[in-house]
């Protein structure tokens, strides 16, 4: 089987996605007053309106329309006033009344759009940048994503299957059903095919899910199935209009396994075309473990699920006013935080982007600005010793006991010299340890950095004075020595010596 980039320089994917997203901040789920939450004993969560017992009624969630509404506004999609439910019948052990309850032709929100900025190895991927716009990153482009529809419906139950290949129980496999999740509050996101290259379809999903953060609308845990997505992808010679056969892939539960089997897809299906086959349509299961896809059924049409107007919900009609007030709810989106971190605070595209699609990271920086206007040096904390210790750990920064208060006074002891980094990352130690105050940590452990700049080059020349043969290979052109001259300088500092200074005063008296 050939590489994605060769694949890619004789065919063009067409990819689609379907996002699926548990609105897992709501307490409730869609139809009734089930409570929500992942991990509970099967089958405590249920009652007889999401088990679909005769004479049941189902009464919608508030909530759920107005966090579908906000998802709608914050991808720029119009909100239909007008929308009703539908169902979609499917004879399945994990949807106990035999029909989901989702939405038809007309959804709360249709024909949105994201825009992807595509940059690095991610660009790469994509043979022909024709109808993109390049960025100010060499090699990079912009290219806008269409939203066909954001959609509400019920999740369906989680099938747990027992015995087959994996060890038969006295020789019969079998099933079993948890409810807890039938009827949980799903928003069903389906862009246009406008996405090209497994990369792009990464990115997307990766920007997507900032965005629901951010609102605040769900916990987007793919580990544990709050944020799913299916691909459609097909192919068609460069140059071509007419779409190819499309395959619909499951099952790829992260950022890694979404971009893996797409590329697997892709490449699969040029070597069917290629051969002289034809491509089914059908739905595909991504094995990650054998870095495959495998045939799980042919492709069902709409036709299939006798989708007719749910008889016991009335159609919506959402007024002006409602849906104004759900728009006055909008946070600041990830895209305009951005732009703010990098034109009001200049910090780096990268770190700004890093920031901005994280928000509780980016509300900790903003609380700490208010504090300390040294923007980078509080960013860097953040993105890299905060971050690396929560990592680490296995803890929410809100949970670390670190305040901003603290990082903010950190940040200006770096900004000001007082410490270096080394030693600003001991002190963020002690910090976690202790509960107290940078500076009174500083002052306790002696970790002040030594920035006199007579001290300093006394110690500077008594370094090059007991280092002449070092000194000599330095001016003759080994200019690489400069950091065997810090490092003794720096030891006879024991460690707390300004390396900015030490470099400066070095650089002078070995130069002249």
């Amino acid at each position: 089987m050939r590489e994605l980039q060769a694949v890619l320089q004789d065919w063009e994917a067409v990819i689609g996605l379907e996002v699926h997203t548990e609105l897992t901040t709501l307490n409730t789920k869609m139809f009734c007053s089930c409570p929500i939450g992942f991990g509970a004993e099967p089958n405590t969560h249920v009652c007889p309106v999401c088990l679909g017992m005769p004479g049941a009624l189902p009464v919608p969630n508030r909530a759920a329309i107005e966090s579908i509404v906000l998802a709608g506004l914050a991808t720029g999609c119009e909100i239909m006033k007008r929308s009703m439910f539908y169902r979609k019948n499917y004879f399945y052990p994990d949807m106990s009344k035999n029909f989901q309850t989702t939405q038809g032709p007309v959804a709360f929100c249709m024909g949105g759009n994201l825009d992807l900025e595509v940059s690095g190895n991610a660009a790469g991927e994509r043979a022909v940048l024709a109808g993109t716009r390049p960025t100010v990153e060499e090699g990079g482009y912009l290219t806008s994503i269409g939203i066909t529809r954001i959609h509400m419906e019920e999740d369906a139950g989680k099938m747990i299957h027992v015995g087959g290949t994996d060890g038969r129980i006295s020789g019969a496999a079998y099933s079993l059903v948890d409810y807890n999740r039938c009827g949980t509050p799903l928003i069903e996101l389906v862009t246009e095919p406008d996405l090209r290259t497994p990369a792009e379809a990464r990115l997307f999903l990766q920007k997507l899910r900032q965005i629901y953060l951010t609102l605040a609308i769900s916990d987007c845990s793919m580990e544990e199935g709050s944020l799913r997505c299916d691909g459609n992808v097909s192919l068609r010679p460069r140059g071509a209009t007419e779409l190819g056969t499309k395959t619909e892939l499951k099952n790829m539960n992260s950022f890694k396994n979404l971009h893996d089997g797409l590329a697997y897809e892709i490449c699969r299906q040029a070597e069917v075309l290629e051969g002289g086959g034809t491509v089914l349509q059908e739905t595909r299961h991504w094995e990650p473990t054998a870095k495959r896809t495998i045939s799980m059924r042919v492709k069902e049409t709409a036709d299939d699920y006798r989708l007719f107007p749910e008889p016991d919900l009335a159609p919506y009609d959402l007024t002006d006013e409602f849906i104004e007030a759900v728009r006055a709810r909008l946070p600041e989106l990830p895209d305009a935080k951005k732009r703010r971190y990098i034109e009001l605070w200049g910090l780096p595209a990268a770190d700004a982007d890093n920031l901005a699609g994280q928000p509780g990271l980016s509300t900790f920086f903003d609380e700490a600005l208010t504090l300390c206007d040294k923007a980078r040096p509080i960013a860097n904390l953040l993105l890299n010793e905060v971050s690396a210790h929560l990592n680490a750990n296995g803890i929410a920064l809100a949970k670390s006991g670190l305040t901003p208060q603290g990082i903010a006074e950190l940040a200006a002891l770096l900004a000001d010299d007082t410490i270096s980094s080394k030693q600003a990352k001991e002190v963020l130690s002690l910090m976690i340890e202790s509960g107290k105050a940078p500076s009174l940590i500083v002052a306790e452990h002696g970790l002040q950095q030594v920035s006199d700049s007579d001290a300093l080059e006394a110690i500077v020349l008594e370094v090059l004075a007991a280092n002449p043969d070092k000194v000599a290979e330095y001016r003759g052109g080994k200019t690489g020595l400069l950091g065997f001259f810090v490092g003794q300088v720096m030891k006879m500092t024991k460690g707390q010596g300004n390396p900015r200074l030490i470099n400066e005063i070095l650089r002078k008296r070995l130069d002249n």
